[in-house]
C-alpha cells in the first residue's frame, strides 16, 4: 500500500501480547520493591505506607542530586519506581541546598503532607524510613552507583547515606 510516496507494509506480529507481559513485569518489580520496603518498615501489610514513604524520600533526594546523578540512579531502578521518582519533577526549578540531616527530615515530612502524622511519629521514624528506602534500593541499584550518587550529598548527609549502602 502507498501513501504520499511512502511504502507501508502491513505488520503482523503473532506475539502481540508481549507488551502486556512487559507491563506486567514492570508492575511485578515495582510491587516487589514495595513489598521489601514494607517489610523493612515493619508492616508487610501496609504497602500504601511504603508507597508514600518511597515517594517522599525519592522526591526529596532528587532535589539534592544533580540531574546526571539522578539519571544514572534511575537507569538501575525498576520501571515503576522510575515513574515515582520523576513524577512532578521540575528539573530546572532551583532548590535550596540542604546541609543537615534535620533539613532532609523536615523536607520529607513536608513532602509527605497530611499523611506524615500517620507515617512518622517523630524524627527517628523519618530517619528509619530513609534508611529503609536506601536499603531497599540496594537490591536494585549497584553499590558503586549508590556510593557515587550519595557521595555528592552535603557532608551532613553523605556519611549516613553511605553507611546504609
Amino acid at each position: 500500500m502507498k501513501m504520499k510516496g511512502i511504502v507501508c507494509i502491513p505488520y503482523s506480529n503473532p506475539n502481540l501480547n508481549y507488551m502486556a507481559l512487559d507491563f506486567e513485569k514492570y508492575a511485578m518489580k515495582g510491587n516487589e520493591f514495595l513489598n521489601i520496603l514494607a517489610k523493612k518498615l515493619g508492616d508487610e501489610a501496609d504497602r500504601d505506607r511504603a508507597a508514600r514513604v518511597v515517594r517522599s524520600v525519592f522526591h526529596s533526594l532528587r532535589r539534592h542530586l544533580s540531574v546526571e546523578e539522578s539519571v544514572q540512579l534511575l537507569a538501575q531502578l525498576p520501571m515503576a519506581l522510575k515513574s515515582v521518582y520523576v513524577d512532578g519533577w521540575q528539573i530546572n526549578k532551583p532548590h535550596e541546598r540542604i546541609h543537615t540531616f534535620d533539613d532532609i527530615v523536615n523536607e520529607i515530612v513536608q513532602e509527605e503532607g497530611r499523611a506524615a502524622w500517620r507515617d512518622f511519629g517523630n524524627r527517628e521514624d523519618v530517619i528509619f524510613a530513609i534508611r529503609a528506602v536506601v536499603e531497599t534500593m540496594n537490591h536494585y541499584v549497584s553499590k558503586g552507583e549508590l556510593e557515587e550518587a550519595f557521595g555528592t550529598l552535603p557532608e551532613g548527609l553523605k556519611k549516613a547515606f553511605l553507611a546504609w549502602v
